[in-house]
């Protein structure tokens, strides 16, 4: 999410020296042998363009075009925008006075084992739902223990709204944002006795959009923790066993930045039905 109305230009370098980081670290693993299986890559980005939902109207990204191939030779835009707009990474410095930026999270930091858990059918019949430490422990009951250092992934099935920034930020007349996100308790829980590494959710921010305070924001960066806003595709991710690779744009004293990021691996079936592979990494740095 995005509290500020402040705007930065981004430049052709910046763009290149982020993407190459996720470009680098994944190798596409051969075609599966075994019937039923899969390897290659999920994006977990939306495209960015001035159309996708912002967090506060007037917030979206804006861009024009600089050069034409028939006048200039060469095609190149021009965008403006906020560094949480779009898939992006909220870097502790987002909320906590002093926490680390964009530059200094660390590369290894934004490769972790990841899970997801699933609470689209209570989000379609409540947009204001969270995930608890109930359903943590349900999770755990049924596909094991989250691992140390993981991105624990929320999927609401919101994603599927993002085509409509109405339905995706859910306001009400009061301008209130309806959608959903982590519990506090759920995120205390899981630094206290799980040790992550990040939360990511498929919404416009980790805690629920009628929250005032954002006391999951602050439990989760006062904790030195990086969060994900704005996945996409979680539905077709492993529950337990991926891994995401996060490509974050390295913006000076950034509070956050936009990421391509990617689940490489090999799964079995289909949907929401999907358990976890194996995933081949290559790490270039």
């Amino acid at each position: 999410m995005c509290t500020g109305p402040g705007r930065t230009g981004v430049t052709r370098r910046a763009l290149l020296s982020g993407g190459a980081g996720a470009a680098a670290a994944v190798a596409l693993a051969e075609p599966a042998q075994a019937a039923g299986r899969h390897r290659g890559l999920r994006d977990l980005t939306h495209p960015l363009g001035p159309a996708f939902p912002a967090f506060s109207p007037g917030e979206e990204a804006a861009r024009g075009t600089v050069t034409t191939i028939p006048d200039d030779g060469y095609y190149m835009q021009q965008w403006r925008l906020i560094e949480h707009v779009g898939t992006h990474v909220d870097a502790p410095a987002h909320f906590t006075p002093g926490g680390r930026t964009s530059t200094e999270l660390r590369p290894s930091e934004l490769i972790r084992p990841a899970v997801v858990i699933d609470i689209a059918e209570r989000a379609a019949r409540d947009a204001d739902t969270v995930v608890t430490v109930r359903d943590i422990q349900a999770f755990e009951r049924r596909h094991g223990r989250i691992p140390d250092g993981a991105a624990v992934l929320m999927y609401s099935g919101w994603g599927a709204k993002a085509g409509d920034p109405d339905a995706y930020r859910g306001a009400d007349a009061a301008g209130t944002l309806h959608f959903p996100g982590f519990g506090t308790d759920a995120c205390e829980w899981l630094l206290r006795h799980r040790a992550i590494g990040c939360l990511g959710v498929d919404t416009l921010s980790i805690d629920p959009g009628d929250s005032a305070t954002f006391d999951t924001h602050r439990a989760l960066t006062g904790a030195d923790r990086y969060g994900l806003e704005n996945l996409a595709g979680l539905d077709r991710v492993p529950r337990h066993g991926a891994t995401v690779f996060v490509g974050l744009i390295p913006y000076e004293g950034g509070s956050g930045g936009q990421a391509r990021v990617l689940a490489p691996g090999e799964w079995s079936g289909v949907g929401r039905r999907l358990v976890s592979g194996r995933v081949r990494v290559v790490a270039a740095w």
